[in-house]
């Protein structure tokens, strides 16, 4: 109940002021059975925004933090995310990926719509990152269809470090169906779920205009810490002590 409260009578109409969202191919989302909508990830309101302009209920998974912060406002954090139908994921550990795949399929094995940042982690800097093949394990293993998503002008409207994100038009697109039949019972096989993973970033690529890196976010936002560290070191010399 309180999704829909949320999506009709909260956020949506909130959030379609906001925003003014353009809206393309929506038809392409299916109206009933499982499936799976893949999108980019360019900022915080994705979480909201895209569910509030599907006609369905959509289960995301989201990462574990949301759902786990300090005091008061990490409990009322947390009661949102679950009351909006989202679930939590633990991203670290090698059991990480594992878990989102177990609760993914569980949420496809009950004929419902999953959505997923195959990025694994927000764009920093408005680029398209290499996905992570957990998208493409679900697909197989739940035989069910991919639809690629876009969200576009979202970063601009609430970049990294913006709370509260700026009123400006944005556009969401939404790519004709994948099917991936073709490689039923190849579920298991790591070259497989590449090919299956990158067709899905490309289908991604086209509709939103990024610029795509062949690099998963996560090891790009590290790299670039280590080098701000290194010049913050190089700036600043520890001096020997006497």
């Amino acid at each position: 109940m309180f999704y829909y409260l949320l999506k009709y009578v909260v956020l949506g109409p909130l959030l379609r002021l906001m925003f003014r969202p353009r809206i393309e191919g929506l038809e392409h989302v299916p109206e009933s059975g499982a499936a799976i909508v893949a999108g980019n990830h360019l900022s915080f309101s994705d979480h909201f925004l895209m569910p509030a302009i599907i006609k369905r209920r959509i289960t995301f998974l989201a990462k574990a933090e949301y759902f786990t912060g300090p005091g008061i406002k990490g409990r009322l954090t947390a009661a949102f995310f679950r009351s909006a139908g989202q679930i939590p994921v633990d991203r670290s550990g090698k059991e990480a990926g594992r878990a989102a795949i177990r609760e993914g399929l569980g949420v496809l094995t009950k004929g419902e719509l999953l959505g997923i940042y195959p990025e694994g982690t927000r764009s920093h800097d408005g680029r398209l990152y290499k996905g992570k093949v957990g998208v493409a394990a679900m697909a197989l293993k739940a035989q069910v269809p991919v639809i690629p998503c876009a969200m576009i002008g979202t970063f601009e409207a609430q970049p990294p470090g913006q709370k509260v994100p700026s009123f400006r038009r944005v556009s969401i697109r939404f790519g004709a169906p994948l099917d991936f039949s073709r490689y039923a019972g190849m579920e298991n096989e790591k070259a497989v779920l590449r090919a299956v993973t990158d067709e899905i970033m490309y289908a991604i690529l086209g509709l939103s205009g990024q610029e795509y890196v062949d690099k998963y976010a996560a090891v790009v936002k590290a790299e670039e810490a280590e080098r701000a560290a290194a010049a913050s070191r190089r700036k600043f010399p520890r001096l020997p002590l006497s």
